[in-house]
């Protein structure tokens, strides 16, 4: 079956539609964990060359997204304990800096902005529409990352949090359901510390939420050790 297209600007080339395709795919978990990627099958399912089909792999490859094995071929990689420690402690970096940027500099109208995500989040969670909180969380770690207007903090956050998207898609039901009300109420005493300009508050909130979603995932991972890390929640 054909494999959905990245929902982006036309691509340039057929390497960059493949590429922005797969890797769509994969952080998607649409291509999960483990799955072994045929070059002849996808060159089909996408419609192209099996060329920019491997191309697009090798690509995947320096990103840490696939695995190559000699003489085996080509899988997604797994979501494993170091790539969700990897992407915490990137992310609590991240954080900690543009937090204290926006309580620094930001607009009323750029908090007020952040307000009615924070009230947009908890209507969510108090109706169990936990897919559409995880979008709006992703939205409003997002736009705290762009508001202090530096690009490379801007990029590298949308790159954590494009990450995060996989770990979370594939432990939704194990893990972000059950901490989607605890995480919102973190979201709240964050965004009123940034409000408040508490800059010693915002940072150890910060540390906290990250540290908590951390944890959360690992608990899960040691409470269920004989399930592997490369097939579906």
């Amino acid at each position: 079956m054909p494999i959905a297209a990245a929902t982006e600007a036309g691509h340039r080339t057929k390497q960059e539609f493949a590429y922005r395709t797969l890797r769509h795919a994969i952080m998607q978990c649409e291509l999960g964990p483990g799955e072994r990627l045929v070059i002849d099958d996808l060159a089909r399912r996408l419609q192209v060359s099996i060329i920019p089909v491997r191309e697009a792999i090798h690509m995947l490859q320096s990103e840490g997204l696939v695995l190559t094995v000699p003489h085996a071929g080509a899988t997604v990689a797994p979501v494993s304990r170091a790539s969700i420690l990897d992407v915490f402690t990137v992310l609590e970096g991240l954080e900690i800096v543009a937090t204290r940027l926006v309580a620094e500099h930001a607009s009323s109208a750029e908090l007020s902005t952040l307000d009615k995500l924070v009230e947009r989040m908890d209507k969510a969670v108090a109706s169990k529409r936990y897919a559409q909180w995880a979008d709006l969380n992703t939205t409003f770690h997002v736009t705290i990352g762009g508001l202090p207007g530096l690009p490379m903090l801007k990029e590298m956050t949308e790159r954590v949090l494009a990450r995060w998207g996989r770990i979370h898609r594939f432990f939704f039901r194990g893990v972000l359901v059950h901490r989607a009300e605890q995480a919102q109420q973190e979201h709240r005493a964050i965004f009123a510390a940034m409000r408040a300009r508490d800059f010693v508050a915002l940072e150890r909130l910060v540390r906290q939420h990250n540290r908590g979603s951390l944890d959360a995932y690992m608990t899960y991972l040691d409470r269920q050790p004989e399930v592997s890390t490369t097939g579906k929640r």
